[in-house]
């Protein structure tokens, strides 16, 4: 092997580094021995040829008989250098880098996209099943091959740091978020020259609606990266009106998937809208000609290939997979009503018969300021029917200014956010004044007296006991504080979600002695969102009022376990979303409460409700899934409209019973929804992968994975013993989670230190933690890795001072005769035709009995990892020949590298196999796939385990 050789040792700068691959020929990469990738360094060769950077080669030094320690000491060691490992040789490169354990069936997605070149997938799984965690699977996993360099993820704003956090927390990827907010500063940090921050930055989570835009789309298209996930990408879809944002969105999409080499990742819960054309050109995007297929006859042939690029399965499909539980709460689904007091009913009564001769007079208009009329009657019904603090803002907040808006090129979408709550846009959660103010232009003087008359009617009801649906929710959520539950409201409008945290606090703080209530809107920016979350979560006795600001991108299920929907949405995804938010992997609550709040005599909740979310739930109940309403939102719209206002609708009994719309029956229009809910249940069916299980083959490679690179039985052994070495307190406490002490003084190192908590610390090391307050410590817990790096190097520096031992004698009853353990660290070159070689490397133990050179038997794995784990010394053994042992053992080491050459050999055949069994799974080409020891191995430490001789103990 020559001096440069990747995997070769090599000293330089007054220390020892290990070669690994460069992309540059003329820079010679170099990482610690004890270091990772964040400390690697580049040499310019020609510095070194002209004599102006010297590189000698180097071997790994050998542990010393004075660096004695026990047989904790030695295993400690062996955990240290293993959890630190981020280049595993296994075939699958990406679980070293990654801070969680994926669930097995996460891992189906990456196979599907091994099979793919380029990687075109849509993953529509179910919410709360993880479509996060498997498209930056497969992105980890296509980075750490070589495959790709960089990635972008493509995102509504409101999800932006969601993504960021996801992408450094659990993959450890370092992206910049691109959008308005943020083009500033990232351009400051440019350097000087033609630079474009799409191409600068490695990693990029960008907002869709950022770069859907003329002025933004083609620099973006230009310089994207080639590996791309989309998120949430039904908004992506081809409209079927003319809505003019999400043809934005689809066309930038198109010009993405146009390039033929790009990766394309696609995300969505709900990828079918129940417009089928939509849904077509999502798929047509993977392949153009999957957006002429027919989905009713599609069979064959053809539905073997969309099932390779397409996976959608549903919880109960996950749930018992792979002899492998994936707990998800059970999702409790009430109903809670109310009756409106007299004078809520006349405010409601008066609005009503306002908005009546409103729509009625406004069938004189043409065009737009008809359309005007249509939706400020919805509008201010709805505010109206959500709180009094809502009707008196919506009313109170014009400008009187008359119309600001010339009818010419008005488009739809100004207006129609504010009313239907579409899930492909951030969310507009302000009070629709300015639709209220455009319809006054053609009202008399006595009707905009009669609007400012409803605002102080509904100014009169705000906080009395005429709020009967305030009261009501007050009591629902003190029933739910007794029982232990967390509780979300949901609002639609930023003054009722402030309105009701006002009144909650003030009605529920005697009750609940610490309690706190907070509001969070689209009025705050999204990181003081995520902090009030945060903040919120400290307290006992809580509740998160919010409107659906929240319902998409931040997970709410670590500090919550309820959701009442004080304002109900008008669209039925939208209920799903909200719910979602608590109901997903992660909950540590068994059962969480899905509360639907109405009014009993309130017309808009009935029409709601009969027309959209009671079928909705029936259909979620049957099959397990959510199913879109089978029509867009203009036509939801009109349903509800037509509802309201098509007939003199009598609102005189206590529960009214409403008919729906006159072109179209309630009957005919479910129908239809449960057709598209069949389609769906066939789509889930076909699509679910269930045939496409890990063979256990490649189940074994994880087994084997975890055994490399430490599983979590390893982290809880590793940081428990290293914990009590360093002289933390260590109490364990039920379920599974430790309260660990700092040690007094100054006893560890600065940067150990700044890691921990002042006071007690409660970790856990099972996901996900039993309850709140306690830390998951897993492989790449920064703690975790800062514990292992420290005892590893300490180790290498201190000698027989350190934590963490590299040699030791012990006389123990496990053996009859003298073995040695010897601690290995292997180096591999993974070579592949026409890529470049992948460093791999791994930790392994291996043992022997007798002497070299021809009397040794070696021993295998599952026998020396026994004894590692299981030898404690049961004989007493003098100092003196503890270190003539290990100065006889450590001079057999040129003797014993023949033997350990082969083992070394031996490995990498067993890796190579691996990894062509895992390609074979992915019906990848395997030929010219190769695995290369580097050798000699690096000696990390050994053990002497010597027979205690009869009758003695200790």
């Amino acid at each position: 092997m020559s001096l440069f050789s990747v995997g070769s040792v090599v000293q330089s700068r007054g220390r020892e580094w290990v070669v690994v691959p460069s992309e540059d020929p003329q820079v010679l990469l170099l990482r610690p021995l004890t270091g990772g990738e964040g400390e690697e360094c580049g040499i310019y060769l020609p510095l070194v040829r002209l004599g102006l950077e010297r590189i000698e080669q180097a071997v790994f030094p050998l542990p010393k008989a004075e660096e004695v320690g026990d047989a904790v000491g030695i295993e400690l060691l062996f955990d240290a250098a293993r959890l630190i490992l981020r280049d595993g040789a296994g075939p699958f490169r990406s679980l070293g880098r990654v801070s969680i354990r994926p669930r097995a069936y996460q891992f189906v997605p990456l196979l599907m996209a091994l099979r793919l070149d380029p990687v075109r997938m849509l993953i529509a799984d179910d919410v709360g099943v993880g479509k996060t965690v498997e498209a930056l699977l497969i992105a980890r996993e296509l980075l750490d091959r070589g495959e790709i360099k960089r990635l972008c993820v493509l995102c509504p704003p409101y999800l932006c740091e969601q993504w960021q956090k996801e992408l450094k927390e659990k993959f450890h990827l370092e992206a910049v978020v691109v959008r308005s907010g943020t083009i500033s500063q990232l351009e400051r940090h440019l350097p000087q020259g033609e630079y474009s921050i799409f191409s600068y930055y490695e990693h990029l989570v960008v907002s869709i609606d950022y770069v859907k835009s003329e002025r933004h789309r083609d620099n973006f298209i230009l310089h994207c990266p080639e590996f791309v996930i989309v998120d949430e990408a039904h908004g992506a879809a081809k409209p079927g009106s003319s809505a003019r944002a999400q043809q934005q969105r689809h066309e930038l999409l198109c010009r993405l998937a146009a390039k033929p080499d790009r990766h394309l990742i696609l995300l969505t819960a709900t990828p079918h809208s129940g417009i089928e054309e939509s849904f077509l050109s999502l798929l047509g995007l993977l392949k153009p000609e999957f957006s002429r297929l027919d989905l009713s006859r599609l069979e064959g042939k053809k539905l073997d290939e969309l099932a390779r690029h397409f996976i959608q399965r549903k919880r109960a499909d996950i749930v018992h997979w792979l002899n492998e539980e994936t707990p998800f709460p059970q999702r409790e689904y009430l109903e809670k009503t109310y009756l409106l007091s007299s004078r809520y009913r006349e405010l409601f009564d008066r609005v009503y018969q306002f908005t009546q001769d409103l729509v009625s007079t406004g069938k004189r208009l043409q065009g737009w300021r008809r359309r005007i009329r249509f939706w400020a009657a919805l509008s201010l019904l709805r505010c109206v029917m959500s709180s009094p603090a809502a009707a008196a803002a919506a009313l109170y907040e014009r400008s009187r200014k008359g119309s600001s808006v010339e009818e010419e090129g008005v488009s739809d979408e100004l207006y129609l956010p504010y009313i239907y709550e579409p899930t492909d846009a951030e969310t507009l959660d302000t009070q629709p004044a300015h639709i209220i103010e455009e319809s006054e232009a053609d009202l008399t003087q006595s009707e905009r007296r009669q609007l400012r008359k409803f605002a102080q009617l509904a100014e009169s009801i705000k906080g009395t006991e005429d709020d009967i649906k305030l009261t009501r929710c007050t009591a629902l959520i003190a029933e739910l504080l007794r029982e232990g539950y967390h509780p979300i409201v949901w609002c639609r409008y930023i003054a009722t979600s402030d309105y009701v945290t006002a009144e909650l606090e003030k009605r529920l703080e005697p009750l609940f002695p610490g309690l706190k209530v907070f509001s969070v809107t689209g009025s705050l920016p999204e990181e003081d969102r995520r902090e009030r979350v945060a903040e919120l979560a400290n307290y006992p006795y809580r509740v998160l009022v919010a409107t659906d600001c929240l319902s998409e991108g931040i997970n709410l299920q670590d500090h919550f376990t309820a959701v009442i929907h004080y304002d109900l949405p008008w669209n039925p995804n939208r209920l799903e979303q909200r719910e979602g938010r608590v109901d997903r992997f992660g909950q540590r609550a068994k059962v969480v409460k899905a509360i639907l709040f109405y009014g009993q005599d309130n017309p808009v909740d009935g029409a709601v409700l009969d027309v959209l979310l009671r079928k909705a739930h029936a259909i979620h109940k049957t099959l397990g899934i959510s199913v879109p309403v089978p029509m867009d939102s203009e036509a939801v719209l009109e349903a509800i409209y037509r509802a309201l206002f098509s007939r003199a609708s009598r609102f005189k009994e206590q529960v009214v019973q409403l008919r729906l719309f006159e072109d179209m029956e309630v009957e005919e229009f479910h129908r239809r929804w449960d057709r598209a809910a069949e389609r769906e249940k066939e789509s889930r069916t076909r699509f679910a992968q269930r045939s496409l299980r890990l063979e256990e083959e490649v189940q074994r490679e994880l087994l084997e994975m975890d055994a490399v690179l430490g599983d979590q039985k390893a982290v809880e052994r590793f940081v428990l013993n290293a914990c009590q070495r360093l002289g933390f307190g260590i109490k364990p406490g039920p379920n599974e989670v430790f309260t660990i002490t700092p040690p007094p003084g100054n006893a560890l190192p600065d940067f150990l230190q700044s890691m921990l908590p002042r006071a007690d610390w409660c970790i856990t090391f099972k996901t996900p933690p039993p309850q709140e307050g306690v830390d998951y410590l897993g492989r790449n817990h920064p703690f975790v890795v800062a514990l292992a790096r420290y005892l590893l190097e300490a180790a290498l520096s201190q000698g027989a001072a350190a934590p963490a031992s590299r040699c030791g004698v012990i006389k123990t009853m496990v053996v009859p005769r003298r073995t040695v353990l010897l601690l290995l660290r292997l180096r591999f070159l993974l070579e592949q035709p026409d890529k470049r070689p992948l460093l791999a490397e791994e930790v392994v133990v291996t043992a022997f009995y007798g002497f070299p050179p021809d009397r040794l038997e070696w021993l295998n794995e599952k026998e020396t990892l026994t004894l590692l784990q299981d030898a404690r010394a049961d004989a007493a053994i003098t100092p003196r020949e503890r270190r003539e042992v290990l100065e006889e053992v450590l001079g057999w080491w040129r003797d014993l590298l023949p033997g350990l050459e082969v083992f070394a050999r031996r490995r990498a055949k067993k890796l190579e196999d691996a990894h062509r069994r895992v390609r074979a799974a992915a019906r990848l080409a395997r030929r010219g796939l190769s695995v290369r020891p580097q050798l000699p191995p690096d000696l990390l430490g050994l053990l002497v385990l010597q027979p205690v001789p009869k009758g003695v103990r200790r």
